[in-house]
């Protein structure tokens, strides 16, 4: 992925650890909570990571991975995902990488499908200044970062 991101002229400046959890509805809100709470995925992976230019722009990006038993619960889950103000997984905390906490609006997001498992992608300017176009384009490549 870093080839990705230099193309764009950024590189990956930090990242967090993975955390892994098996119960993906206390790591939720909202209706994909529900879903998840009648629906319980197999595992939750995530991490955070911080993506930046040489003229002090930065974006912090929250990715997820859900894993389900089956593609078809996945697809269901993307369904209901990839419509804002459904809810969603809850991104780490800026703490992870000594920063503060990020508010993640949704607005700049993307999801990809591997398998029966759903990659989220989100982004939010930590300093300088990105285009929406810019937050966009940057969780299109996130959301194709392997799961670790």
């Amino acid at each position: 992925m870093d080839d990705a991101w230099q193309r764009m002229g950024l590189r990956r400046l930090r990242q967090s650890d993975k955390i892994s959890a098996v119960d993906c509805a206390v790591h939720s809100f909202g209706e994909v909570r529900e879903f998840l709470i009648r629906t319980p995925c197999k595992s939750l992976d995530r991490i955070l990571l911080v993506v930046g230019d040489d003229q002090g722009n930065a974006a912090v990006v929250s990715v997820a991975w859900v894993e389900f038993r089956n593609r078809s619960t996945v697809w269901k889950f993307q369904r209901l995902e990839d419509r804002h103000g459904t809810g969603d997984i809850r991104p780490l905390g800026g703490s992870l990488l000594g920063m503060r906490d990020i508010e993640f609006t949704g607005h700049h997001y993307s999801t990809e499908l591997k398998k029966n498992t759903i990659a989220i992608a989100e982004a939010e300017t930590v300093s300088g200044s990105y285009s929406a176009e810019d937050l966009d384009a940057i969780t299109e490549v996130a959301a194709l970062i392997p799961r670790p």
